[in-house]
């Protein structure tokens, strides 16, 4: 997926676009602390949109990329999958070959629907509840390993020697990059994310919008 050049600001949601470099500089419990914050970085207010506000595509002046966010969303599930399985592999077996994924394929193929002759309509919903726990499953075993199991190694066909590490790095930038891009495609379509309502129960009502939610 080609994106444009990020000239708009963060989304309202706070979150910043991922620095690699950053990624790559943190330690293990950080990385895997970072990784765990999952669906949390994104704008919880996609539960809300209708079919046509997801299956919508975006032109390049808007600045937010071009799939539709029900395709983004099937790709990060997707995404969860096979970054996973590539991790675990390398951790049980002896400089695995790892697979290529052609994510375009998963696209054309109709089946985030969005595409011309898919009869398909995935539920978000079910796209949602595998990247949350696909990734909380993930994120507990690499809590656990140590450091010779963080520098094994499997054979990627075109990037050669890829260690687990290096997967986990870019597992962890992949979410939140593609997050940024949903919560500004949720901006353009609702307006920035409403502040959070003053507590009507004393601090104790328990809505996940309410000001006392936010500031325990």
């Amino acid at each position: 997926m080609t994106h444009t050049p990020n000239t708009s600001p963060t989304p309202a949601t706070g979150w910043p676009r991922p620095s690699m470099r950053e990624i790559r500089d943190l330690d293990a419990a950080s990385l895997t602390a970072r990784m765990h914050i999952g669906l949390e970085r994104f704008d919880p207010r996609v539960v809300e949109l209708d079919n046509e506000q997801v299956s919508q595509g975006w032109l390049e002046d808007a600045g937010v990329g071009a799939w539709p966010i029900r395709v983004l969303i099937g790709h990060l599930a997707d995404a969860e999958l096979v970054l996973a399985f590539r991790i675990r592999k390398i951790i049980a077996e002896d400089n695995p070959t790892l697979h290529l994924w052609d994510e375009q394929a998963f696209i054309d193929g109709g089946l985030y629907g969005c595409t011309d002759g898919s009869n398909l309509l995935p539920p978000m919903g079910g796209d949602l509840a595998m990247i949350h726990t696909t990734r909380s499953w993930l994120v507990a075993m690499l809590m656990q390993l140590d450091e010779d199991q963080w520098n094994r190694q499997g054979m990627h066909p075109t990037n050669g020697p890829t260690t687990v590490r290096q997967i986990a790095n870019q597992h962890c930038w992949h979410l939140e990059h593609h997050a940024w891009f949903l919560n500004a495609k949720i901006e353009k379509l609702l307006g920035p994310m409403p502040e959070p309502e003053p507590c009507a129960g004393g601090g104790s009502c328990g809505k996940s919008s309410c000001a006392c939610e936010n500031d325990g």
